[in-house]
């Protein structure tokens, strides 16, 4: 287990495994396999093909490289109202602006909403086919219009490639770190008080600031690790530590930061 799915409990469906990638009428299998092969770097497995020009095929399978599982399980549908029969909510893909539409989002956007109604039951992203896109009636299936910003000299995404940012962001949106990183404990209020008590602490006892003096030395530190997102306790510790040392084993005299 890794990734996104590594946040969740055991037993726990993970969010992810409530969306759903359709394509409705794809013309050519190695879009499939491309797609295929997009969810899985991604962690969506759930791929639905709606009246597919030719599939299974053996370029599907080429293209796929180590996602032959999710072609495998793909399910292939009639129509598109077969494909979202059992989806609470359902997102199309398309680059061209449409005069009546669903609410348009960019991709980040719907990601992050996605992700909310994924708590509720599936949640499809749909794709039209890779020379026309979606009908108005595939369109009006759905209830959101996704837009993926891109160039506007050349704003053509191929369908795998569209595939393949929308599965990012859901990646990121259900909440996937950096692979090799450790989540770490964030210091509370509490540890980052006592920080700044051992702060003045130490600074009191080394003179470096003087009791009553009207200095501004508290106010500027906390200012300073204000500008930090977030200290993690380990960081604060090693802090706390330092201060402990040169408290202990002070021997010369401290200079004046503020000379």
């Amino acid at each position: 287990m890794h990734g996104a799915r590594a946040l969740y409990p055991a037993g726990m469906k993970a969010p992810l495994d409530r969306l759903r990638i359709v394509l409705c009428r794809p013309g050519h299998p190695g879009n499939i396999g491309a797609a295929a092969r997009a969810m899985k770097t991604m962690g969506v497995t759930d791929l639905r093909l709606v009246a597919p020009a030719r599939f299974p095929a053996p370029e599907a399978q080429w293209l796929a490289t180590h996602a032959a599982d999710v072609l495998e399980s793909a399910r292939t549908h009639a129509s598109l109202g077969d494909a979202l029969a059992d989806c609470v909510a359902a997102f199309a893909l398309s680059a061209r602006p449409r005069e009546w539409s669903p609410q348009v989002l960019a991709a980040r956007a719907a990601a992050a909403r996605a992700l909310e109604l994924a708590a509720h039951g599936p949640v499809a992203f749909v794709f039209g086919n890779e020379s026309a896109g979606l009908s108005n009636d595939e369109l009006f299936a759905c209830q959101h219009l996704v837009h993926i910003p891109a160039h506007a000299e050349y704003s053509s995404l191929n369908l795998a490639q569209a595939v393949q940012v929308v599965c990012y962001e859901l990646f990121v949106a259900a909440g996937a770190g950096i692979p090799g990183s450790r989540a770490e404990r964030l210091a509370t209020i509490e540890d980052i008080e006592g920080l700044y008590r051992h702060l003045e602490q130490a600074a009191v006892e080394s003179g470096f600031l003087v009791p009553g003096s009207g200095s501004k030395l508290r106010e500027r530190w906390r200012r300073l690790f204000s500008r930090v997102p977030a200290l993690e306790r380990e960081e604060v510790n090693i802090l706390r530590g330092l201060l402990k040392a040169l408290q202990a084993g002070r021997k010369g005299k401290f200079f004046d930061a503020e000379q």
